[in-house]
């Protein structure tokens, strides 16, 4: 099959043959934790949920941050195909630049076994949310520079105080939620 990958230490984009089988991911990440992100229209990004806590590079696709290599396959439905995304288009979207902020709370993230993507609650105006800690880091990112301060502040004791990193990211969130009305 007809697949993407993103190589981060090399800021390249390819395009490469792989049979898709059972073990194909596993295999070619050498990771048996597989995350799957399907933010692109038709496609899925495949990439290793070890890749953070392995202090792998860090990158865009559009706006999700996505750390370590990744595959790229295409999706109809529930059925894997082709990718039909080509290289170029690919590249336009893809960022290897990464702000401060997502690097410092990026690596002290790597230092628990947090996953970027795995969902998490939060209550809102009576409304049961599903967020991440991706959402958090984004929603982080474009505060101004105290507030980004306070929270690397507040997540690097978190992790030197051994609490749960989930629930300061979900307090965090509620935060976000606040603030933005």
């Amino acid at each position: 099959m007809r697949f993407l990958h993103i190589d981060p230490k090399k800021h390249a984009i390819e395009e490469i043959e792989l049979k898709l089988e059972a073990n194909t991911f596993y295999t070619y990440f050498g990771s048996i934790l597989i995350d799957e992100l399907p933010t692109l229209g038709g496609h899925t990004i495949y990439t290793d949920a070890n890749a953070l806590s392995e202090g792998k590079p860090a990158y865009f696709v559009g706006e999700q941050i996505v750390v370590g290599d990744a595959l790229i396959l295409g999706r109809n439905g529930f059925e894997e195909v082709d990718a039909t995304l080509k290289s170029d288009e690919l590249s336009k979207m893809v960022r290897f630049d990464i702000p401060p902020f997502y690097k410092d709370a990026l690596a002290l993230l790597a230092k628990t076994d947090a996953n970027l993507y795995r969902a998490f609650y939060v209550e809102h105006n009576g409304e049961n949310m599903e967020l991440n800690i991706s959402w958090v880091l984004y929603f982080f990112n474009i505060a101004d520079e105290r507030t980004k301060e306070y929270f690397v502040t507040h997540l690097s004791q978190t992790i030197e105080n051994k609490e749960d990193v989930v629930a300061f990211m979900q307090k965090m969130a509620k935060a976000a939620l606040k603030a933005a009305g």
